[in-house]
């Protein structure tokens, strides 16, 4: 059986997982530490299957790669393993998104370790509290528009492009920014 104390770190700010692997480690789980998925995939094919981690932290952006991509391969490595995706960037078309391809749950940054240690728990929400609390506004709504299409284009912004009618380079340059904040 897999070990319930061990977690996979798959994010490519490597502050960030050094940081929270010690946090980790303090609260007794043994931390595996990737920055890409061919790392992680690699990382999961050495490990033999009954050490592989039942935990896995995946960030929704990771360089090149796209962590919603990555979820159907490491539910094929790791089948029993629970996986939270976390992005700084949430929407709810993301969130969706990432249950239906087999994310246990979704969790936007920043978080504390309390949160990420509940997102593993046994009762997942389909949609986090905090996205979901109101109606999103015009700005936001166009915002995660453009997420659901990027994401149904795989991570190519070329192709996203297109099927949203705009230049690559005006497309880039709004994904570059950060999420549209609700004014409170």
């Amino acid at each position: 059986m897999s070990d319930v104390s061990r977690m996979l770190l798959i994010d490519d700010d490597v502050a960030f997982c050094t940081v929270l692997a010690r946090r980790l480690q303090r609260e007794g789980i043994a931390c595996d530490i990737a920055h890409d998925a061919e790392t992680a995939m690699r990382l999961l094919d050495m490990l033999p299957t009954d050490a592989r981690p039942r935990r896995i932290l995946l960030d929704l952006r990771l360089g090149a790669d796209n962590g919603l991509a990555l979820i159907q391969a490491l539910r094929e490595r790791c089948p029993d393993a629970r996986i939270v995706l976390a992005t700084g960037y949430a929407s709810i078309a993301t969130a969706v998104d990432a249950m239906r391809r087999g994310a246990w749950h979704y969790l936007p940054k920043p978080f504390d370790l309390d949160s990420l240690l509940r997102s593993f728990g046994d009762a997942p929400d389909a949609v986090p509290a905090d996205i979901a609390e109101t109606p999103p506004t015009l700005r936001r709504q166009s915002w995660e528009h453009v997420q659901r299409v990027l994401a149904e284009c795989e991570g190519n912004v070329s192709a996203a492009a297109r099927v949203l009618g705009v230049d690559r380079r005006t497309l880039q340059r709004r994904l570059a920014k950060r999420p549209v904040r609700e004014r409170g």
